[in-house]
């Protein structure tokens, strides 16, 4: 262990941290419309399974990389591998991703800061209006909130794991947790609310397919921060002491759970507001639900409670989902400001100047690109279609590199590191874990099935995404 590292003060720190980043825009509405359109109770029981015996293994693996080598993803690599040349790649894929995720993350979390203030003000009703999105990422305020956005993620990251990770991660959980539990028991109230719970809950097998099914894994890969190098960084930040099996478990739990209740504050307000709502036609955009849809269930509440109550769950919503996004915010952009200060020997402030500066660019093209700019708005082509910058940093890194990622971990930990090393590694902090069925399973699924399914998600995604093509039917 790394005498001069900082760690997390105590094993819920690195938890709730842990659980902060996979805790994200996705769980508390994409996760709810996915479930709804996919089966219901039936979609609920695949996801739990996909992250109790795909996800969870490589969350262990990620945790236990970190931990042993106490560096960055790439650093992680490098040690653990003896300095082989052959892996530096896959150590940079494993910063290079959540470098380009947190400018995509960062224009998502400015436009939720945006309505936020907005709600705050009392604009409600303007939220509402269907022409309000596109003229407001359009607005050159979007630039403002940006700004006020990068305080505060620079304000927490510079304080360090304990004084600024840990502490953030103490006071947005728990207020994350009380105010989904608040409007999940103020919407359940609502005329018809139970039937968006009917729809959410009830199992239909029927619309279990091979898309769904990629659908699902995906959607709990993604949700749990693998592949971001974000679990192996903040790893580093634990001592032998801690129980990283236990660890893993309680946040793979903490984000399901989150997710699954989330679904009861999202399915009923939409059944509520619209009792003839099919819930086919749900967007499967986290964005168009958030920002197009939502807005007009929140004011429709104006019936019941008034214009001033209506805000003030509006408000309490978007609050939600701020605290949601700057929690995986911030762990995104730690993964980068480590590896600056661990390979370059610089400290914290300076890397999060550099970071500050390159993403800042990037986050301005991003945000450019959806009509301020001609060449950003249509910066290429492929899949049959025209994209923008945007497109291309999401398409790329979020949607397709990940699983890659994740391959690569697997295949390092099994063939480079050896199972032998991750074994004893899982086993510190957690002597149960010594010879038991999932010590076994771990090795067993890392080294076959796991890695297998990894690499088909892979290339079916750069096939279907880039060339128009499903090659496996899905």
């Amino acid at each position: 262990m790394s005498e001069n590292r900082e760690h997390f003060s105590s094993r819920l720190g690195f938890i709730l941290a842990a659980a902060g980043s996979a805790v994200g825009i996705g769980n508390l509405v994409g996760f709810p419309v996915s479930a709804t359109k996919n089966g219901g109770g039936a979609f609920l029981l695949v996801y739990a399974l996909f992250v109790a015996f795909i996800c969870l293994p490589v969350m262990m693996a990620e945790m236990a990389m970190g931990r042993h080598a106490q560096k960055d993803p790439l650093g992680a690599y490098k040690a653990l591998a003896n300095n082989d040349k052959k892996w530096k790649f896959a150590g940079f894929l494993a910063v290079l991703t959540p470098f380009m995720i947190a400018v995509f993350y960062m224009v998502i979390t400015v436009w939720i800061f945006g309505y936020l203030s907005q709600t705050a003000f009392g604009n409600l009703d303007k939220l509402a209006n269907p022409g309000h999105f596109d003229e407001f990422i359009n607005s050159y305020t979007v630039f403002g909130y940006m700004a006020l956005v990068v305080v505060i993620v620079n304000l927490i990251l510079v304080g360090g794991v304990k004084d600024g990770i840990e502490k953030a991660a103490k006071f947005l959980m728990p207020a994350l947790f009380v105010m989904l539990i608040i409007l999940v028991g103020y919407v359940l109230t609502l005329d018809n609310a139970m039937a968006g719970v009917k729809y959410y809950i009830i199992p239909d097998f029927s619309k279990m397919n091979a898309s769904v099914l990629n659908g699902a894994l995906s959607q709990a890969f993604f949700s749990l921060s693998l592949g971001m190098g974000i679990l192996i960084t903040y790893a580093s930040y634990i001592s032998k002491k801690d129980d990283i099996v236990g660890s893993a478990k309680m946040v793979a739990i903490t984000d399901s759970l989150v997710a699954f209740v989330a679904g009861l504050m999202v399915l009923p307000a939409i059944f509520s507001f619209d009792p003839n709502t099919d819930p086919a036609k749900l967007s499967d955009s986290s964005v168009s639900m958030i920002f197009v849809y939502l807005p007009k269930i929140l004011l429709a509440l104006q019936h019941d409670i008034g214009y001033f109550g209506a805000s003030a769950v509006a408000f309490i919503f978007f609050l939600l989902v701020f605290f949601a996004a700057i929690t995986s915010l911030v762990s995104i952009v730690e993964v980068p400001t480590a590896t600056l200060s661990d390979r370059k020997g610089i400290s914290r402030k300076k890397a999060l100047g550099i970071l500050t500066l390159s993403t800042g660019v990037l986050t301005i093209m991003c945000i450019m690109s959806f009509g301020m700019i001609d060449s950003l708005t249509t910066f290429t082509s492929y899949g049959s279609s025209n994209k923008s910058f945007f497109d291309i940093v999401y398409d790329v890194f979020y949607d397709t590199i990940l699983p890659l990622n994740g391959l690569m971990v697997c295949l390092f930990v099994m063939y480079k590191w050896k199972k032998v090393r991750l074994s004893e590694e899982l086993r510190q902090g957690s002597p149960n874990y010594a010879n038991s069925f999932m010590e076994k399973y771990v090795n067993f699924s890392l080294q076959t099935f796991i890695p297998a399914i990894l690499l088909l998600i892979f290339v079916n995604t750069v096939a279907t995404k880039f060339f128009n093509i499903s090659i496996f039917g899905f």
